[in-house]
């Protein structure tokens, strides 16, 4: 099948997919946002833009999104299920086709009581598994009540899954839901150990479908430990907070860190999505040190895109 995205003609040629997230702003000026993008821009295959991260009101992605396609940057429109009930998710979704956004990442979305509107009525009308359905059923041309559409989007979907978990066993039973249900790319929660890594994905091989390992860079032996007690399915070992701890340049560390753990899993997977929470500036020094060769062309345009297509 046609590649229909930068990001989907990379992984289907078998060269190593590099994407970074970028959160949106907590207001209406987008000028950090687009700048940091247009930072990447030469360093990655597409931007994720995050959708309300941690339940956190922020400026929508579908919007973020938008503005990077204007300015030809590739985005992976983040989409979770907490905030709208089916009808919004599916109007969004064909918004987002018509804006010209073709990589979509389907999530459930973190609970409303661990944001900053904490009284907020949640929705989760769908979850990741049926929001990958319902693309797959608006792709066939039809909503999820069976009436026609005038015109089908088509998109690369994806979905996330977390190779660190403990127990494993149900993220590898949702990853093959999710699968099932239409996902054909996968980024995960932050990788830590790439022994932990290496026996997770020889588990989900028989699945056959690419996976970006993720990355957190480290900013302080303190962030580690907050991981380790309060975000699920991410364990940094501790030689790596005791690293953070006597080192007298936290930067030149945490950026060293990444980049070491990008080199040792990359062998394993089908790329890296780097997940900064605001130090994009430093992802480039990252990218240098762990993909010195990396195969990475500055963002083209649709039509450029549509014209490298194999066919």
């Amino acid at each position: 099948m046609e590649a229909i995205s930068r990001l989907e003609q990379t992984l289907q040629a078998g060269r190593f997919a590099i994407t970074v997230e970028i959160g949106p702003p907590k207001g209406v000026d987008v000028g950090h946002l687009l700048a940091a993008a247009e930072r990447l821009r030469s360093y990655v295959h597409a931007v994720n833009v995050t959708d309300q991260q941690s339940s956190v009101m922020m400026l929508g992605s579908l919007t973020a999104c938008h503005l990077l396609v204007e300015r030809g940057i590739e985005p992976i429109y983040q989409v979770t299920c907490r905030d709208r009930n089916r009808i919004a998710l599916q109007s969004d979704l064909l918004s987002a086709y018509a804006l010209g956004i073709r990589n979509v990442l389907c999530l459930t979305g973190d609970h409303v009581s661990l944001g900053d509107h904490p009284h907020a009525k949640p929705v989760f009308d769908l979850d990741s598994v049926t929001l990958l359905r319902t693309l797959r059923t608006l792709e066939d041309g039809h909503d999820l009540v069976g009436k026609p559409l005038v015109g089908a989007p088509r998109f690369f979907p994806g979905a996330v899954v977390s190779p660190a978990a403990v127990p494993l066993g149900p993220q590898l039973a949702k990853m093959e839901k999710k699968v099932q249900a239409g996902a054909r790319f996968f980024q995960t929660q932050a990788v830590y150990d790439p022994a932990v890594f290496e026996r997770f994905m020889r588990r989900i091989e028989y699945l056959g479908v690419p996976v970006l390992v993720g990355i957190i860079p480290l900013k302080s032996a303190g962030m580690a430990r907050f991981m380790n007690r309060n975000v699920a399915g991410v364990q940094v070992p501790e030689s790596l907070i005791e690293e953070m701890t006597v080192t007298s340049d936290r930067v030149k560390t945490g950026v060293a860190i990444a980049a070491r753990l990008i080199r040792a899993m990359m062998p394993m997977c089908q790329g890296v999505h780097l997940m900064p929470i605001g130090w994009e500036q430093h992802v480039p020094a990252i990218l240098e040190a762990a993909l010195p060769e990396r195969d990475v062309e500055p963002c083209s345009d649709r039509a450029a895109i549509e014209a490298q297509a194999p066919t």
